[in-house]
């Protein structure tokens, strides 16, 4: 069953021009990994610093494995040191149906 992960990161001074290429480059990433199907990035319009990145993937499983990849390990630890706090990743099922 797809799930959407909604990964929420605030920044302390963002330097949109450097956030915008690792983004680029996450979801390059991700495009390579089994389950990936799509996703977006979104900025508050109250708050500029905190964006959004919304991902889709086929299976729980297939964003799990993407998770714990050493190449996102290691673009997330650059992302921990602009943060204003921990990124918070939350994965919802798609749907109502069973879990």
């Amino acid at each position: 069953m797809p799930v959407k992960v909604v990964i929420k990161r605030k920044f302390k001074n963002p330097d949109i021009p450097k956030i915008s290429q690792m983004l680029v480059q996450a979801r390059t990433n991700a495009m390579h990994e089994q389950g990936y199907i799509s996703s977006e990035t979104l900025r508050g319009c109250e708050n500029p610093n905190e964006i959004v990145v919304l991902s889709m993937w086929e299976e729980k499983k297939d964003w799990d494995n993407f998770k714990d990849c050493s190449t996102r390990r290691e673009l997330e630890a650059v992302f921990a040191e602009m943060l204003e706090a921990p990124a918070e990743a939350v994965v919802y099922r798609m749907g109502m149906g069973a879990p």
